[in-house]
């Protein structure tokens, strides 16, 4: 065995499975805005209850339509999105059990899932937090474990955030037919292809509309028809027109968990 690499720390390998890692500690007795946007991922959310004296552990599947709210008695979250089409692998379930879906990680590891919970109550800062849940992948993921479907649909998610829009062209471009790569997709990502280039024209919207209020603009550089396309997909999607949605996000001050995906450093 090659005593160095079995000593580097899982974290290493982290990226291959999460893109970004979250931490917020609200002041103590004040809510926390929560804002998920729908992003085609699943990802894992451990929680410091009451003082920090308490927390848990939840497998947070792929939305369907934005969850915006506020949570009290939050000591300190720390949040790790898993890479669209891991699922299976690492948590033992399709991502379509999971969609729309909150559950407790317990529920989907048993008693490996209860222990994490009690070592990340444990630890003292977000990158021992980020290490702990390394190993604890490290352990799931230690067998060969890609499928072809995995593969398959992880390409797939490349093709279509790489701006290609119709599901019939990203099949063909991957040899497969589009009922095949529905099945693949829906089974690895949970929610189907058309369905995850919707978020993925939403996401692009948001992040535009940081910097611009042109929505015109926005929606075609964003992969709109129009302007009107837009407004309506943003009103299934999030709720709320995207004017409403951006006029909330500046007036709220409290500490916010904005989930929306923008890739960051896992460290």
């Amino acid at each position: 065995m090659d005593v160095a690499a079995a000593m580097d720390p899982p974290t290493l390998a982290l990226p291959r499975f999460v893109e970004e890692v979250r931490a917020v500690a609200p002041p103590p007795g004040q809510a926390l805005d929560l804002e998920w946007l729908p992003d085609g991922r699943t990802t894992l959310v451990f929680r410091a209850l009451e003082g920090g004296r308490v927390g848990d552990v939840w497998v947070v599947g792929p939305r369907m339509r934005a969850v915006i709210k506020s949570k009290t008695g939050l000591a300190r979250t720390v949040t790790l999105r898993l890479k669209p089409g891991w699922s299976v692998p690492l948590l033992g379930v399709a991502a379509s059990e999971l969609t729309d879906r909150m559950v407790p990680l317990e529920d989907v590891w048993g008693r490996a899932g209860r222990d994490l919970g009690g070592e990340l109550l444990a630890a003292r800062s977000r990158a021992d937090v980020v290490d702990r849940v390394a190993r604890a992948l490290a352990l799931r993921a230690g067998q060969p474990f890609e499928t072809a479907s995995g593969k398959l649909a992880r390409r797939a998610v490349r093709l279509l955030e790489e701006g290609e829009v119709r599901v019939e062209s990203v099949a063909d471009r991957l040899g497969v037919t589009a009922r095949h790569l529905r099945r693949a997709f829906t089974e690895n990502v949970g929610i189907g292809p058309k369905e995850f280039a919707r978020t993925v024209r939403l996401q692009r919207a948001v992040r535009m509309a940081a910097t611009s209020c042109d929505w015109a603009r926005i929606a075609a550089d964003a992969g709109y028809y129009d302007q009107a396309h837009l407004i309506a997909d943003f009103r299934q999607l999030v709720g709320l027109t995207p004017g409403a949605f951006f006029k909330r996000a500046g007036r709220m001050t409290q500490p916010k968990l904005i989930l929306s995906y923008s890739p960051l450093p896992v460290r």
